[in-house]
């Protein structure tokens, strides 16, 4: 031991006139599976490991399949069942009824706007009271056209504060059906996209609300939203200021992150939440085009739609609370009432979710490549652009296992093919 220096090997390696020690481990699993094959059959054979709940009965471990949640799905995609269709059957010449009465109801109210509006120039001061007087008949009009998909009646639950108390009303959003309720119910203003003053019709009446248009994908158009906001929320004369502060739809069975800009000014908010109960038909709008939509509403008995207004909550610290920590207790408060899961996911899973659904690719599970961006923002600074390019990048490689492996055992072929030839030539 005394001629070791630090440079010697712990271990010496042994004379060769002395084998080597070879110790035989016996794995617990071969003899599980021996001990125990008459009692389990064929399904101890799948065990790759000791399965210690085998005297319970159990079968050993197993792997659950994806958990990934999908706040966008739509649950009734297809019309399914004798009643369903024998439903649409019965209301169809209803449904042509409805048609006539939302088309009517859609045209007088987007003739009142037109009036209301015409000549008005000053459209950074609130609007005149004598043209919200005529605006009142457009919101007739939108309650029309809520009865013309199936909303006769609509069950309340709380009351709206007094717009002094809280300027700033936020809703979860599950369906166009919203906007519309809120039109009649409250005639805000809104936040919208700039999309959405090009549509016809509805863009005449967006813009009676004094609509904020805002560019999610610029900063300075959202700098420039919060500021309105800010400025329409302390003036008792604007109509108090709506958003939706999810960004987009979902299927109103999670309530994803919320954007900032409703809570950014630190005023008091009044949060409201939207539920529509069904059992035959999920009336939200995810997965599904618009006239598919509007057609299973049309074919509806009746459409059931419940509101409920929550106490206003307020910053606290006189306004020095941060905008996300007034945002969370916020969204806390609404997945309380829905009784629903809170999710990171935003506009940006939405984003990825129709690239995976439009690839060429045949992909099994879209909604897997959903990645909860709100996160993966925060942690990384990866905005929800970059991660559609890094997505595209993925797809352009055609993730398909068995193409992989095929495209692997070419390459291995063709090594094993170029060494025969060099041996070849050199023999």
């Amino acid at each position: 031991m005394a001629d070791n220096d630090l440079a010697s090997p712990l271990i010496s390696s042994p004379p060769s006139d002395h084998p080597h020690l070879i110790l035989t481990v016996q794995d617990d699993t071969d003899t599980d599976h021996n001990n125990h094959n008459g009692n389990h059959g064929s399904n101890s054979t799948h065990h790759h490991f000791r399965n210690p709940y085998a005297f319970l009965g159990s079968d050993g471990f197993t792997v659950p399949g994806s958990t990934t949640a999908d706040p966008f799905r739509n649950h009734t995609l297809e019309i399914r069942g004798l009643y369903e269709w024998l439903k649409i059957g019965i209301c169809l010449p209803i449904a042509l009824a409805r048609l006539v009465l939302f088309g009517a109801s859609l045209l007088i109210g987007f003739v009142a706007t037109k009036l209301a509006l015409q000549g008005w120039k000053d459209k950074k001061n609130p609007m005149p009271k004598w043209r919200c007087r005529i605006m009142w008949i457009t919101r007739v009009c939108t309650r029309c056209i809520l009865f013309s998909f199936g909303y006769h009646w609509i069950r309340r639950k709380g009351k709206p504060a007094p717009r002094e108390i809280a300027p700033i009303v936020v809703s979860n959003h599950v369906s166009f059906i919203e906007p519309i309720f809120y039109f009649y119910e409250l005639f805000p203003t809104i936040v919208a996209s700039e999309s959405h003053d090009s549509l016809p019709l509805v863009g005449t009446i967006i813009r009676a609300m004094q609509v904020i248009y805002v560019n999610r994908f610029s900063a300075s158009s959202r700098k420039h939203a919060v500021s309105e906001i800010k400025r329409k929320a302390s003036c008792d004369r604007f109509p108090r200021v709506l958003l939706f502060p999810e960004g987009t739809t979902t299927n109103g069975r999670f309530l994803i992150s919320f954007e900032l800009g409703a809570f950014i000014p630190g005023f008091p908010i009044q949060p409201v939440t939207v539920r529509y109960p069904h059992v035959h038909f999920d009336q939200s709008w995810g997965h599904i085009s618009l006239a598919k939509l509007m057609f299973r509403m049309f074919t509806q008995f009746h459409n059931f739609m419940e509101v409920e207004y929550l106490p206003v909550v307020s910053p606290l610290d006189n306004k020095k609370e941060s905008a996300v920590r007034f945002s969370e207790r916020t969204c806390h408060a609404m997945a309380t009432s829905l009784n629903v899961v809170q999710t990171s996911h935003s506009y940006g899973d939405l984003m990825l979710l129709m690239k995976a659904t439009q690839s060429k690719s045949k992909l099994e599970r879209p909604a897997s490549y959903m990645v909860e961006m709100a996160t993966v923002k925060s942690l990384l600074h990866i905005s929800s652009m970059e991660a559609v390019d890094f997505l595209d990048k993925f797809l352009s490689m055609n993730p398909d296992p068995r193409y992989l492996l095929s495209l692997m055992l070419k390459k291995v072929d063709q090594s094993r093919l170029s060494s025969s030839c060099l041996g070849l030539c050199m023999s």
